[in-house]
């Protein structure tokens, strides 16, 4: 799955085989049968090539380690530990890629107005009439 993520288009298997092969030897069967493998599990689907076929992926990598994280948080009997001791082994790096992360889930409709994040200076030059909180003195009848 490696090799299909990172090119991003449909790939045979002589693609993958040569590729492989720059690291280890490595049979064509092998290779086959792993793509076969995975197009049987759904994670990769086939368009025949004249007599060879084309395997693309289903899905993203980042939609893979998302559906792991969410497997292994759902499995956890104490969901808001699990995250804590997550977010604990996570770099600088990763926090901050998951606080933007959160951001972008969140989108803009979320996000507080900056005038809303600051609270407003109290204006002092017109003291609050007792009669009528909240109004200024001076501005009632006007």
């Amino acid at each position: 799955m490696t090799r299909v993520w990172k090119w991003n288009r449909p790939v045979t298997v002589r693609e993958v085989l040569e590729d492989l092969q720059q690291e280890r030897t490595i049979a064509y069967t092998t290779v086959m049968t792993v793509l076969d493998n995975l197009h049987q599990k759904g994670w990769v689907r086939r368009e025949a090539e004249g007599r060879a076929y084309r395997y693309e992926a289903v899905s993203t990598r980042a939609a893979y380690a998302a559906a792991l994280m969410n497997d292994a948080w759902s499995q956890s009997d104490n969901p808001a530990a699990a995250l804590v001791a997550f977010f604990g082994m996570m770099s600088e790096e990763q926090r901050q890629a998951l606080q933007d992360a959160v951001r972008i889930v969140q989108g803009p409709e979320t996000r507080q107005a900056p005038e809303a994040a600051e609270p407003r200076p109290v204006r002092a030059e017109q003291p609050e009439n007792p009669e009528n909180p909240g109004s200024a003195e001076g501005t009632a009848g006007r």
